[in-house]
């Protein structure tokens, strides 16, 4: 092929990255913007998601499309209860304190690591994708279920922009964002909000895990490189910004995907690590964090 193909493929491969990117990097962002912690076991989320979605599509194994939306619907709900046992059972007897949270989830995430490791297996499992068909084009076909990754994912990012900006619930985490006293005088729940966030926070990786597995497949260590680079996109993207945070996630998405495409995966991991310091030096806030 030459470059033009290349280019689109790598511009796909890129936006493919960026959807999942941007669901896993949301959830993170929205658990430090509301909680004030940082969440070391969310690439755990992902990786549950992912082999939760291997469990349930294998209920039904002649029948892929039911068996993934089972594993879509039943996969986040349950590593959604996971996370609200960890709240419940540790982050909240801790008072949300940001140095122990981060030692406690860092302990959450070897518990889950090992628990899958011990009841799942050490071996990487497919998930057969619910649609099997391929877009067309001049020079290459393109795996149709890729673009339902894409739609699935617009669905989510736009159902939890308007879950937070135009409903009473996300108003209410808005209000303990901003202010914990102040929302607490004024008789908002405050663990019972912080616990809503940390369960949305692990669905939204989950259904990223969902999502990505027919294309790659389950692995209990699946959730190193996605939690690295949800942290890259968080930090870029601006600390407890969520709209920073989407845009931030396309960035990375897309331009791991030319890069790789183009060069190769690891230099893409590179530049993306070398951004993070040059914005950290020079834009501590974020390159698209709100300003005062």
């Amino acid at each position: 092929m030459s470059f033009g193909p290349h280019l689109l493929l790598a511009l796909l491969e890129g936006t493919l990255a960026a959807f999942v990117l941007a669901l896993m990097a949301l959830g993170l962002s929205l658990v430090f913007g509301v909680m004030r912690i940082v969440n070391v076991a969310h690439g755990e989320f992902f990786m549950l998601g992912a082999v939760l979605a291997w469990v349930f599509s294998n209920l039904v194994p002649s029948m892929p499309t039911l068996g993934f939306l089972l594993a879509l619907v039943a996969s986040p709900l349950v590593v959604g209860a996971i996370a609200f046992a960890a709240d419940w059972l540790v982050l909240r007897r801790l008072a949300y304190n940001p140095e122990a949270t981060i030692v406690a989830t860092i302990g959450l995430l070897f518990v889950i690591e090992q628990a899958t490791l011990t009841f799942y297996g050490p071996d990487a499992r497919p998930v057969q994708p619910p649609v099997d068909f391929r877009v067309v084009f001049p020079w290459f076909g393109y795996s149709g279920y890729k673009f339902v990754v894409m739609a699935v994912s617009s669905v989510v990012l736009l159902a939890s922009w308007f879950g937070l900006m135009r409903t009473r619930i996300g108003l209410v985490m808005r209000a303990t964002q901003y202010d914990r006293e102040t929302a607490q005088a004024f008789a908002i729940p405050v663990a019972r909000v912080y616990s809503t966030v940390f369960v949305l926070g692990a669905m939204l990786a989950a259904i990223a895990g969902v999502l990505v597995v027919p294309i790659q497949q389950a692995y209990y260590l699946m959730g190193m490189d996605p939690l690295l680079l949800s942290f890259i996109t968080v930090i870029i993207g601006g600390l407890g910004s969520l709209g920073g945070t989407v845009m931030a996630a396309f960035v990375i998405g897309i331009s791991d995907g030319v890069i790789s495409v183009f060069f190769s995966p690891t230099l893409s991991k590179i530049i993306a690590t070398l951004l993070v310091a040059f914005v950290l030096v020079f834009w501590p806030a974020g390159l698209f964090a709100r300003r005062n």
